[in-house]
This record gives C-alpha cells, sequence and structure tokens, in this order.
C-alpha cells in the first residue's frame, strides 16, 4: 500500500513540475491595431510599455494597454520584456504618477478585451497570450 501511494505521489509531483514548466513559457504576442504600419523593435516595445515612447515611428500617438494587475500574461510579459517584476512596474508607474510625469496604461481584464480594444483603438498597442491572437490585431512581436 505505501509503495503505492509513494508511486502516485511521486507521479503527481512530476505531472505538476510539467505543468508549471509549460505554463512558464508561454509565448505573450504584442499587437497593435492592424492599420499600424510602425516599425517596433524589440528594444522598442520595453520603451513604449514604461511610457519613454510617447508616438510610433509613423508619428501616430501611442496608446498602451496593459492586463490587469497579477494576470498570468502580463506578468509573463513584464518578465520577459521589461525585466521587472509586477511590484516593481507597479513601484515604477506610482513614481510616475506622483511626480505628475506619466499616467499608469489602462488595463484590461482578459485577453479578449485587449484584442477587442487594440482592434478598435489606432494607435492601440497591448499584449496577448500568443494562442488568443485572431485576424482583427497584428502582432508585432512574439516573447
Amino acid at each position: 500500500m505505501s509503495i503505492m501511494k509513494n508511486i502516485k505521489s511521486k507521479l503527481l509531483l512530476c505531472v505538476s513540475v510539467l505543468l508549471f514548466t509549460f505554463s512558464s513559457f508561454a509565448n505573450v504576442a504584442v499587437i497593435v491595431n492592424s492599420a499600424n504600419s510602425a516599425a517596433i523593435g524589440e528594444a522598442d516595445v520595453s520603451r513604449i510599455f514604461l511610457g519613454k515612447v510617447k508616438a510610433f515611428s509613423t508619428g501616430d500617438k501611442i496608446t498602451i494597454v496593459n492586463l490587469k494587475y497579477n494576470h498570468e500574461t502580463r506578468n509573463e510579459f513584464e518578465e520577459k520584456v521589461l525585466k521587472k517584476s509586477a511590484s516593481q512596474v507597479k513601484a515604477y508607474w506610482s513614481k510616475l504618477m506622483f511626480s505628475g510625469k506619466g499616467k499608469p496604461p489602462k488595463e484590461l481584464a482578459s485577453d479578449k478585451d485587449v484584442l477587442a480594444f487594440v482592434a478598435a483603438t489606432p494607435g492601440a498597442i497591448g499584449y496577448v497570450a500568443e494562442g488568443s491572437v485572431d485576424a482583427s490585431v497584428k502582432v508585432v512581436k512574439t516573447f
């Protein structure tokens, strides 16, 4: 009995580790409105989402949209692209807001909401899990 219990617990542990590993390697797609023709480099993405760039290379004003705080895809994006934790990004925007130098991006609840906002808003940029992307938007980078 105890050997079988031991095997089951080890198997459960292995499956849990694999699922965690798989979910932590999900790709994040940075998306823009389908009419956007701006050239956006990898370094530009980080600068845009930190509010350091206010317009695309075409001159169009940028409207940033984030997923809600602590959303799994947002955490992945902030770690991979911004090289910051969720709390570091929150502190960064708080500092800019209180100094009058910036306002944090609009936050939406789901990938579906981000897709709809970016599709409907010229100049919008956001990110979603790669598997959520549809034809309503254009992918500019995948991380």
